[in-house]
């Protein structure tokens, strides 16, 4: 799914003006040329550096909704040295600059990828899946988990943790974190990560991992984007069955569906646990819990549903299932996504946040909240989460 402009669209709009120069003294940006006096040329580029009202509108924009702040210009970069370059010249020039996963299409919610009179790098024109091995792949920061994806299934391959829209960037994912269903068995996304390709803020183009630069490494993974700009990724790959069977079952009580998600990490009888809480639509008020669950199978060797199932303290009757294809599982929200545009959901306003709480306190703080909002007072298209993790399982540190 795309949801903003291709570097080709930007560059047929007769609008999209491509910047040659900086005026220092203006603080202002030239697009004609030859470069007028006293300004300083911008390096010479693989990509573009552009400015018009639509596209920094665009930069100026994310999931959130909520938060504006509009950039000076727009980087589509054609290399990891466009990148380089214009992080030496914003640093010579006191420019702010960082990166985004798509002008227009960031899944922040609170502006933080936003550039207020700065420079926006637009990382979806970096977007080449280099290669694929049996064990990891390595891939531009533009690429999205779902193009990946596209690639490793019919491998029988795939990132060990996903999250659970898989339209995100991967360069995006692992500034942020990168939390699933998977999270409880396998980490987050920055617990599988390889190694980096990442631009500093001097503009210097390196490599870290776990033994080359650690300090580095450990200090871009969910980052927020604060010491370096990702440009490359080496993600792990497992090996993973193609089938999966989605089961879902009701509970009255947040304590006891939270419980039984205790037990099953412990047990580890499912391949990916997550809730969560859903208006109680028989009632018209108040909420139900829903536990989904997967396992992983391959064709003709279906799981035992009573065995799986077995302990769990749902409501009778309420449990179902479904079978699906790996790829179609791991991409099943993009049907609802596409609706949610159509019925002009996407668009609103998203004042969503993620925290982690301990696992005593977790019940009754939830339960708390819930008591004090609606359907209603969430909105359209909202949805409450709960995703269980062991903390034993996560690596990177600005997530443990």
């Amino acid at each position: 799914m795309s949801f903003g402009h291709s570097r080709r669209q930007f560059l047929q709009e007769s609008t999209a003006l491509a910047v040659t120069a900086f005026l220092p003294g203006s603080r202002a940006w030239a697009t004609a040329s030859p470069v007028p006096a006293g300004a300083v040329p911008i390096p010479p580029l693989d990509g573009e550096l552009l400015q018009s009202g639509e596209i920094l509108n665009d930069a100026a924009s994310d999931f959130g909704h909520i938060v504006s702040l509009q950039p000076f210009a727009v980087l589509l970069p054609g290399s990891a040295d466009d990148i380089q370059k214009m992080v030496v010249f914003a640093h010579d020039q006191g420019i702010k600059i960082a990166g985004m996963s798509k002008a227009g299409d960031s899944h922040s919610t609170f502006g933080q990828a936003q550039v207020e009179a700065g420079i926006v790098i637009d990382m979806s024109t970096l977007n080449r899946i280099h290669e694929i091995n049996d064990d990891h792949a390595y891939a531009d920061a533009g690429v999205r988990w779902l193009q990946l994806l596209e690639q490793t299934t019919p491998l029988g391959k795939t990132p060990p943790a996903l999250t659970d829209y898989v339209g995100l960037s991967i360069g995006g994912s692992l500034s942020v974190g990168g939390i699933g269903g998977q999270s409880f068995r396998h980490g987050f996304m920055v617990d599988n990560v390889l190694e980096l390709e990442v631009v500093t803020g001097r503009g210097q183009l390196v490599t870290c991992s776990p033994t080359e630069r650690p300090f580095l490494f450990n200090a871009v993974r969910a980052g927020l984007g604060q010491f370096a700009v990702i440009v490359r990724a080496r993600v792990r790959l497992i090996d993973v069955p193609p089938q999966t069977r989605t089961y879902t079952a009701l509970y009255s009580d947040l304590s006891a569906m939270m419980s039984d998600q205790e037990m099953l990490l412990q047990d580890g009888r499912f391949d990916y646990v997550q809730g969560q809480a859903v208006a109680n639509e028989e009632t018209g008020s108040g909420w139900l819990y829903l536990l989904e669950t997967v396992k992983y199978f391959e064709a003709g060797e279906p799981p035992d549903d009573s065995m799986l199932l077995s302990g769990l303290g749902f409501i009778p009757g309420t449990e179902a299932a479904v079978d699906q294809s790996f790829f179609e599982f791991a991409n099943r929200l993009a049907p609802i996504i596409e609706l949610l545009i159509q019925l002009g959901f996407w668009q609103l306003p998203h004042p969503w946040f993620n925290m982690f709480v301990p696992v005593p306190e977790a019940p009754s703080f939830i339960q708390n909240v819930l008591d004090q909002e609606t359907a209603e007072t969430i909105g359209p298209g909202s949805v409450i989460l709960i995703y269980p993790f062991l903390k034993s399982r996560v690596g990177a540190p600005f997530m443990a």
